[in-house]
């Protein structure tokens, strides 16, 4: 049996109706919808990993049977014996982190069996060929031995100067080495950043679509994220009016990523003037997510919005993961800028966090300044006749030959974010779209959804496999769109 005949046997043999299990959710404190809860009982749409295991306790069944495994129905223990449970805690409700989410587990279980998956998940250089420079491993090498202890909390001081150089370069003005943090990449800033500033009910401003891990830390924080669009029609660029619509006595900060994943837009430099005249009128923290900026094409310039803004303060992100392409030595940075005096008591409360975690990975520290100071080996990937830049032009062009898919062409990083013809397909739901894509296909996908975009009619690609991939992983999309109506 398939998810939604054990969901309605399960419901059946617990003489359960869909408006009880709505109403035993509710006394669980959880909002459970009726007609979410019909979709899962016509087949039309899975529950993500929470809401399963919500219908699994409330009906009493071994989650996994209910996923379709071939194990016993009856759960083992649990609730009904008595048993104690032990269960997440309650702050992760509402916490989404799609790119490794439900429809990563389906790939990882497909694996499993022996079925080859092409990743188009992640932004991953590593599994497709691209190696950190030579440079930075020799280094890494011959430092190791240096490396064994702790360093400073905020990062070794060589890593941090190179960084302040790098910042000079960026135009940010006012930067010392203490204004420097590094970090197990960037993901740890963030969350360490949210977790520092939020309060229950705090309102931050977040771009839809964004990368998840700022709406999920936010979240977790305890703040209210309040996500403001970024329009298609122009380019993606964030609606400024909408920006300005969403604004409150409870906002504290704007984040902004440029370059931007999923999108791969890159903002002018007038666009980051307004969205800093916005926060300067309201009196908003700026940050910046810029872990993209080596990684322009077309001749186009990179501009930190710190730059633009020496009166505000700012906190700009980056690291060598993609640009230099060592996502796993995990090694980012943020950096403090403009009016510092504003924030003294939340960088009090940035130092106590990175104190608690004593230090970020020092071996990955011991290459930034190499990284940051020698021959930029990125460049030679993002020109004409280079690795990303002949990657983009081919998935493009690939992409332009399915009917109803549509797109708008990215500048920067390695992403792509189609938009799909939702009333073609009838797609209502575009996690369904991506589980369907995988299972027919075995090319994995992320849907629109698991980047907070409100509707359900785009999904991301990412563009590092080589050529020859890409084309069969477009053909197994036109292929695959010819016959699927959901």
């Amino acid at each position: 049996m398939e998810f939604s005949q054990r969901l309605q046997f399960a419901m059946q043999k617990r003489n359960l109706r869909q408006t009880d299990l709505v109403r035993l959710a509710q006394e669980k404190g959880v909002t459970l919808g009726k007609s979410r809860l019909s979709q899962y009982c016509a087949g039309k749409t899975q529950p993500r990993r929470e809401v399963l295991e919500l219908l699994a306790s409330l009906l009493q069944v071994n989650r996994l049977w209910l996923m379709g495994e071939d194990v016993p129905m009856e759960a083992r223990g649990g609730e009904a014996s008595g048993e104690r449970q032990f269960r997440k805690s309650a702050k992760l409700d509402h916490v989404l982190y799609d790119v490794r989410g439900p429809v990563v587990e389906e790939a990882a279980r497909m694996e499993e069996e022996g079925m080859k998956i092409l990743k188009l998940n992640i932004g991953n250089p590593a599994p497709f060929g691209f190696e950190a420079p030579e440079e930075v491993v020799l280094d890494m090498r011959h430092q190791l031995r240096a490396c064994e202890g702790y360093s400073d909390s905020k990062g070794l001081f060589s890593a941090r100067k190179a960084i302040m150089q790098y910042a000079q370069l960026k135009n940010i003005p006012g930067v010392s080495v203490s204004d420097i943090y590094t970090g197990n990449g960037v993901s740890e800033l963030i969350n360490l950043c949210m977790q520092a500033l939020l309060d229950t009910g705090d309102e931050i401003l977040i771009p839809a679509p964004d990368y998840p891990l700022w709406t999920a830390t936010a979240t977790l924080a305890g703040g209210r994220v309040v996500h403001y669009i970024c329009d298609e029609s122009a380019d993606w660029y964030p609606d400024l009016d909408d920006i300005r619509r969403k604004i409150t006595p409870r906002t504290k900060a704007l984040v902004i990523i440029n370059p931007n994943n999923p999108t791969g837009a890159l903002y002018p430099k007038e666009l980051l003037e307004e969205i800093v005249e916005i926060a300067r009128e309201h009196q908003l923290i700026l940050f910046s997510d810029e872990i993209y900026d080596r990684l322009v094409m077309d001749g186009k310039e990179h501009i930190s919005i710190a730059s633009l803004a020496p009166d505000l303060f700012c906190v700009t992100f980056s690291g060598l993961s993609k640009s230099h392409m060592a996502a796993g030595f995990r090694i980012g940075w943020m950096i403090l800028s403009g009016n510092l005096a504003t924030a003294r008591d939340y960088i009090e409360g940035l130092n106590m966090l990175s104190n608690m975690r004593l230090c970020s990975n020092v071996p990955a520290q011991s290459v930034v300044q190499t990284a940051l100071g020698g021959y930029q080996s990125v460049n030679n990937y993002i020109i004409p006749g280079g690795r990303i830049y002949e990657q983009r032009a081919c998935i493009c062009n690939a992409l332009s030959e399915i009917p109803g898919i549509s797109f708008v062409r990215p500048t920067a990083a390695f992403y792509l974010f189609p938009k799909i013809d939702i009333k073609k397909f009838h797609i209502h739901s575009d996690e369904q779209f991506a589980l369907d894509f995988l299972k027919e296909k075995k090319v994995l996908i992320v849907h629109g959804g698991g980047f907070n975009w409100p509707q359900p009619d785009h999904f991301r690609i990412v563009y590092l496999p080589r050529k020859e991939v890409l084309e069969d992983a477009a053909d197994k999309l036109g292929d695959f769109l010819s016959h699927y109506r959901q």
